[in-house]
């Protein structure tokens, strides 16, 4: 039986996490978690009376090519391991699946321990991040900027939704963050934690840093900048940390090109698979999406295979205006085997639309099939723009 679990359960829902994650909260820190746990998150899939599996499901919105999405973050999935490969995850993932479908939730991401595993049940990776260690001497020595950096708190909360707002709908994934995120679940929440804010020469921010330093390491848990004076003056801050520390690790966008500004671009750096992600929906999804139109131009057909998320299974013809708004439908039966169409299956969509898979590409490499003519115009349609996730769930 599968239901949504309640505050009843709460002690059920640690006990399995600690055991499936592998962590042991002292008294005091799990009391503080229970009091923050909202167990209607959560679904549970019982045997006998006792839970057996569960799977949270966040409620939370995306940015994707500059419009905001509804999205389902799953987490959390756990079984104890007597109940494991009897199919209990694959019910779950099935059934959040309908119930983001009909809470308008579009769209899904989660943080996989295994790709593989997750790509059977319709998610595809992504999202990556760049990971960058410099050495003391590695710093880089800019030009002075003539703003100035001022060290802020968790009180100047306001400050940094300001930045980070203009700066997060530049890619496709970062959170649309609620303040109880900022608070609780995004890096401004770490222990030991030192805000810095950029504000260039007029007294505008233009960037902002979270960052902490232990033991000779400096670690830049989130570096957000709105201009190339605003990634300077944080990083000439950076290298005033000179005489305390060894080494500086931080966390970037896979198209950033800081090595490029350096005198010795010969630093560490490490692309790191992060978050996989699959639409939901389909047609509401396509209904949403930011469509690049240039003068009028004939439907598209779109066949979709998902064998999990079955209401996507099928063929789609679009109908696009000049403005970009687009009509979906889906076809009936006996028009669904047209020659001018394209196939995919719902992987390779989700990297299109969600990721920045390019249409040309996923053509190339033969996961997107079918007319020519049509590839073309995907590859028109489909914004340019970096996939990115700077928080975790």
């Amino acid at each position: 039986m599968i239901r949504r679990l309640t505050s009843a359960d709460i002690d059920e829902i640690f006990s399995l996490s600690q055991f499936a994650f592998q962590y042991n909260l002292v008294e005091e820190e799990l009391e503080e978690q229970k009091k923050r746990e909202d167990a209607e998150l959560t679904w549970g899939y019982f045997q006998d009376g006792r839970l057996a599996a569960k799977m949270k499901i966040w409620p939370l919105e995306v940015y994707i090519h500059g419009r905001t999405f509804a999205m389902g973050g799953v987490a959390s999935v756990a079984t104890w391991p007597e109940h494991r490969r009897q199919g209990m995850v694959k019910q779950l993932l099935t059934h959040g699946l309908k119930g983001m479908k009909e809470a308008g939730q579009s769209v899904s991401f989660l943080y996989p321990f295994s790709f593989s595993y997750y790509r059977k049940y319709g998610w595809e990776h992504l999202i990556d991040q760049k990971k960058y260690t410099l050495k003391r001497e590695q710093l880089p020595r800019f030009d002075l900027v003539s703003g100035r950096v001022e060290r802020r708190t968790s009180d100047d909360l306001p400050l940094l939704k300001q930045i980070y707002e203009e700066y997060a709908p530049q890619y496709n994934g970062p959170l649309k963050r609620s303040d109880d995120w900022w608070l609780h679940r995004s890096p401004l929440q770490k222990k030991g934690s030192t805000i810095a804010v950029y504000f260039d020469q007029a007294g505008n921010p233009r960037g902002y840093m979270i960052y902490s330093v232990k033991k000779r390491v400096m670690q830049i848990n989130e570096m957000v900048y709105l201009d190339e004076g605003g990634r300077r003056g944080l990083w000439q801050l950076i290298a005033n940390h000179d005489s305390m520390i060894d080494q500086v690790t931080v966390i970037a966008p896979p198209d950033d090109h800081l090595p490029f500004l350096l005198p010795d671009p010969r630093i560490e750096q490490e692309v790191i698979p992060y978050f996989m992600g699959r639409i939901v929906d389909v047609q509401a999804f396509l209904e949403q999406f930011p469509f690049q139109v240039e003068g009028k131009m004939e439907p598209l057909v779109l066949h979709v295979k998902d064998t999990i998320a079955t209401w996507n299974h099928g063929t789609f013809e679009l109908r696009l205006d000049q403005t970009g708004q687009v009509d979906v439908r889906v076809l009936e039966q006996s028009r669904r085997h047209t020659p001018a169409a394209v196939q995919c299956d719902i992987q390779t969509l989700s990297a299109m639309l969600l990721g920045d898979r390019r249409p040309s590409t996923l053509y190339e490499i033969g996961r997107l099939t079918g007319d020519e003519e049509q590839i073309r115009q995907w590859e028109r349609l489909v914004p340019v723009r970096t996939a990115y996730f700077p928080d975790f769930f």
